[in-house]
């Protein structure tokens, strides 16, 4: 069982902003975080960044991930940072994933994303990633 540093299951909001339709790679991260004992949320699609933000605050998650094949992932996780930040929410682990292109990747990490993966990223990878940033936070 994936536990945060409180001792609860790891909560993680798996989020679709925008009109980006693709949801199978979401919906597969979805599966894997829940198969590695996370507790997850998935937004389903088309939801705003103020959405994605109030379903945060609502459920306590531990991390919020965005998925984003539509190429908008620029925008979109600068504005999701800057409302993270808006809300106190300071906390939680943002993480993108999606086709992201390798030379966006300093500037989402410049942004305040904390975890970038790429289509095709190792799904293990994902889960390990999420574990050593939340069960590690206040060892």
């Amino acid at each position: 069982m994936s536990e945060s540093s409180e001792g609860k299951r790891i909560r993680v909001l798996i989020a679709k902003p925008g009109l980006d339709g693709h949801d199978r790679g979401a919906k597969v991260v979805v599966h894997t975080l829940k198969d590695a004992g996370m507790e997850v949320i998935y937004s389903g699609l088309h939801k705003t960044i103020e959405e994605i933000v109030k379903t945060a605050l609502q459920e306590d998650v531990d991390v919020i991930g965005l998925s984003i094949y539509s190429g908008a992932h620029l925008p979109l996780s600068k504005r999701l940072i800057e409302r993270v930040k808006e809300e106190g929410l300071t906390d939680k682990l943002v993480l993108v994933g999606g086709n992201i292109p390798h030379r966006d990747i300093k500037t989402l990490q410049e942004y305040g994303v904390a975890g970038i993966f790429s289509t095709g990223a190792d799904l293990n990878s994902i889960v390990e990633f999420i574990r050593k940033r939340i069960e590690g936070k206040n060892e």
